[in-house]
C-alpha cells in the first residue's frame, strides 16, 4: 500500500520535538502500549473536542481501563489543519476532525458534512453509515494509508454570523467570510472573498476584522466561542452545510496492530456517541437560540431570492466538479439516490394536517 503526502495541508509539517516522541512511541507500538493518541482539531473545552472525550471514556469502561484513548488539544501534537497529513504519515496514530478538511486533496469530502443543498442530515449519515458513503470513502482514504470511522453527529448548521443584514446577492459582494467546504466556491461567484480558518482562530478574526462574517458550527459551539460578542446578525438556513459529523482518523498500520476486542471497543464507542448526540443535539440549540435571543442577536432567515440565487450558483459549481472528478460524480449520485429511497418512505408516511382533513 502506497502512501500519499497531503502537501496542501502543509508545506512543512511543523511537528514539536515532544509531539514526534509520543506519536513514534504510539505509532510503533500501538498494541503493546494500550494507549492511542489522538490529535483533536477542536479544544477538549467546547462540544467538538467533548465528543472525543466521550469516546474516550466510553473505551476506558469498556476495556476496564486497560485500553486509553488520549485527546491532544489543537497544537499539542500537530496545527488543526496538518492532522490528516500527519495520520498518513503515521507521525501521529490518529486525529478527529471534519472529512471536509480534507476536500483538497480529496474531493468527495465534501459530501460527508459540507455539502450545500445537501439532502437532510438524516439522509447523509445513513449513507455515510449504512450505504455506499462509508465504502467510497475508504477507497478514496485508503491510499493514503487512513483508516477513518465516524463518530460525531451534527445536524444542519446554520448559515453564519454577519455584521449586516443580507437582503440580497449584492450584499455578499465584497465580502470577506470564513466559510468551509464547497460553499465557499459559490459565495466567490458572488464577489465574495472566503477562507478556511482554523476553529481556535475564528473569534480574533472576527473580531479583528480579517473577515467580516463566519460560518462555524451550531449554535451550541458558536455561543460557547463567544461569536454572538462580535457580531449582531445570526442567519438560516445553513444552505452550505446540510449535514455534518466529525471522524476519528488512525493510521492504518495502527489500526491492523490492534486486536480484533480494541477494534470493537472503538468502533462501538463511535456509535454510541454518535446515537447520544442524534438523541441530544437539537432540543439543545434551540435551547441556546432562546438564550441568544434574549441578549440581543438578530436571527434573520436569509431572503428566498438570496437562496434560489445561491442555489442556481451551487448548481453550476457541483456540474463543474462530476466533470472533473469521476470520484465525486459517482459518489454524489450514490447519496442523492439514497436520499431518494429514504424520501419515498417519508412521502408514503406524511400525514394530512388537520386543515387539509377539514378542508375536506
Amino acid at each position: 500500500m502506497t502512501t500519499k503526502t497531503l502537501g496542501h495541508l502543509s508545506t512543512t509539517t511543523r511537528i514539536i520535538p515532544l509531539a514526534v516522541a509520543i506519536a513514534a512511541a504510539a505509532v510503533g507500538t500501538a498494541h503493546a502500549s494500550e494507549r492511542l493518541d489522538v490529535a483533536s482539531a477542536y479544544s477538549t473545552q467546547n462540544l467538538f473536542g467533548q465528543s472525543a472525550k466521550n469516546i474516550s471514556e466510553r473505551i476506558k469502561m469498556m476495556s476496564s481501563g486497560e485500553f486509553e484513548f488520549a485527546v491532544h488539544d489543537p497544537g499539542e501534537l500537530v496545527p488543526p489543519f496538518e492532522i490528516f497529513n500527519s495520520v498518513s504519515s503515521g507521525a501521529i496514530p490518529a486525529g478527529w476532525t471534519s472529512i471536509a478538511y480534507l476536500s483538497g486533496n480529496l474531493p468527495i469530502a465534501n459530501l460527508y458534512g459540507a455539502l450545500p443543498f445537501s439532502p437532510p442530515a438524516e439522509a447523509v449519515f445513513s449513507w455515510t453509515s449504512a450505504g455506499e458513503g462509508s465504502e467510497l470513502l475508504q477507497k478514496a482514504l485508503d491510499p493514503y494509508n487512513v483508516k477513518f470511522l465516524a463518530c460525531s453527529y451534527l445536524p444542519q448548521e446554520p448559515g453564519g454570523w454577519f455584521n449586516k443584514e443580507i437582503n440580497s446577492t449584492d450584499d455578499l459582494n465584497g465580502l470577506s467570510m470564513r466559510i468551509s467546504g464547497l460553499g465557499a466556491q459559490v459565495l466567490n461567484k458572488f464577489g465574495a472573498s472566503t477562507q478556511l480558518i482554523p476553529g481556535n482562530e475564528v473569534y480574533l478574526s472576527l473580531e479583528r476584522g480579517r473577515v467580516d462574517a463566519a460560518e462555524f458550527s451550531i449554535p451550541q459551539v458558536d455561543s460557547a466561542m463567544g461569536l454572538d460578542e462580535i457580531a449582531e446578525y445570526y442567519y438560516f438556513p445553513g444552505w452550505q452545510q446540510g449535514a455534518g459529523w466529525l471522524a476519528l482518523l488512525i493510521n492504518q498500520s495502527v489500526w491492523d496492530g490492534y486486536s480484533d476486542a480494541q477494534r470493537g471497543q472503538i468502533s462501538t464507542a463511535c456509535q454510541a456517541n454518535i446515537q447520544k448526540e442524534a438523541d441530544e443535539v437539537i432540543p439543545a440549540q434551540v435551547e441556546t437560540l432562546r438564550e441568544l435571543e434574549e441578549s440581543g442577536v438578530k436571527i434573520r432567515r436569509f431572503p428566498d431570492e438570496v437562496l434560489n440565487a445561491l442555489h442556481d450558483s451551487w448548481d453550476e459549481v457541483r456540474s463543474e466538479l462530476m466533470a472533473e472528478s469521476p470520484e465525486f460524480d459517482e459518489a454524489y449520485t450514490s447519496l442523492m439516490e439514497h436520499a431518494e429511497k429514504m424520501q419515498q418512505w417519508h412521502d408514503l408516511q406524511t400525514l394530512p394536517s388537520k386543515t387539509d382533513v377539514q378542508g375536506d
